[in-house]
């Protein structure tokens, strides 16, 4: 008998067309509607393995379910919402997927860094919202990039893919990281710094670490009002890694000069989110200087 895998969101056929070789395969046929969890209840009992993604919370409730399961595989790179320690306990395997999508990571970061730093999305809705009358010379001006110092928070792989395209635009670059890498400062001409330092010297300041109790809103008021006033954050993480009612009040106040969010502590968010008073454009929100009260 083959092992039994639940697929817990709509994929490819081909990736079903290889798990099918080998096993038995059952799966969620939404692709923008996350399983329901008295479904996921009901498949974990009797799986051999588990396909999830980000938005299963896979759990030692969940777990404790499992009669059959040898094996979690989730499709990402950070894996905070599966309990490993209940999994580790009854022997079962979790699985994630390093390295996949580093440069692509990297490449949506810069491209965030640019599109705050230069106010792009603000500049789109101008026009789409007909605000856009006519010339003027510090009209959306933005900010420089090149020559400009960015501050990298968690230099592993995708850190480092972010500071060789960094290095294209002429910045310097400091990165902290839990341990120092020496070889990484040789190889990308980049300078370890201790957080503190960072934050103050930084012009753009992106965070890149993993999700977990030690890195739980690294990024709060403290740490906020450590940077410059002309300062972009950037957050390409994980949303919990930031505070983001200290955000919120760090750019009301104009403590910061602007951030670019990929990622929110509770998601999807709506419009009704205390972080959504400006513009939006593609995944990401940016929220420039000076920031509007929310009515």
């Amino acid at each position: 008998m083959k092992p039994y895998v639940y697929v817990a969101r709509k994929m490819p056929e081909s990736i079903i067309q290889m798990l099918e070789e080998q096993c038995d395969v059952s799966m969620w046929e939404k692709e923008d509607e996350p399983v329901p969890r008295e479904v996921l209840e009901k498949e974990i009992k009797k799986a051999d393995g588990l396909f999830c993604t980000i938005t299963e919370e896979i759990d030692q409730d969940l777990i404790d379910k499992a009669e059959n399961l040898k094996i979690i595989a989730t499709m990402a790179v950070g894996y905070n919402n599966i309990n490993v320690q209940a999994a580790a306990r009854r022997e079962i395997m979790v699985a994630n997927t390093p390295g996949i999508l580093s440069d692509t990571t990297a490449d949506l970061t810069f491209g965030l860094l640019m599109a705050t730093a230069r106010r792009i999305p603000e500049g789109v809705d101008s026009i789409r919202n007909g605000e856009w009358k006519t010339w003027a010379p510090f009209h959306l001006i933005g900010q420089d990039i090149h020559g400009a110092t960015l501050g990298i928070i968690g230099m592993g792989r995708i850190g480092e893919a972010l500071a060789r395209r960094a290095k294209g635009f002429d910045m310097k670059v400091l990165y902290h990281n839990r341990n120092r890498k020496h070889e990484t400062e040789i190889n990308l001409g980049v300078r370890y710094a201790e957080l503190e330092q960072l934050l103050a010297e930084s012009d753009f300041v992106c965070l890149m670490t993993p999700y977990t109790q030690e890195t739980f809103h690294l990024i709060g008021k403290e740490e906020l009002k450590k940077m410059k006033n002309s300062a972009v954050f950037i957050n390409t993480s994980r949303g919990g890694t930031v505070d983001e009612e200290a955000l919120y009040e760090a750019l009301k106040e104009k403590e910061i000069w602007a951030a670019g969010l990929d990622v929110f502590e509770d998601e999807p968010i709506g419009p009704d989110h205390r972080c959504y008073p400006c513009q939006t454009w593609w995944l990401f929100l940016t929220l420039g200087a000076p920031v509007k009260e929310q009515e």
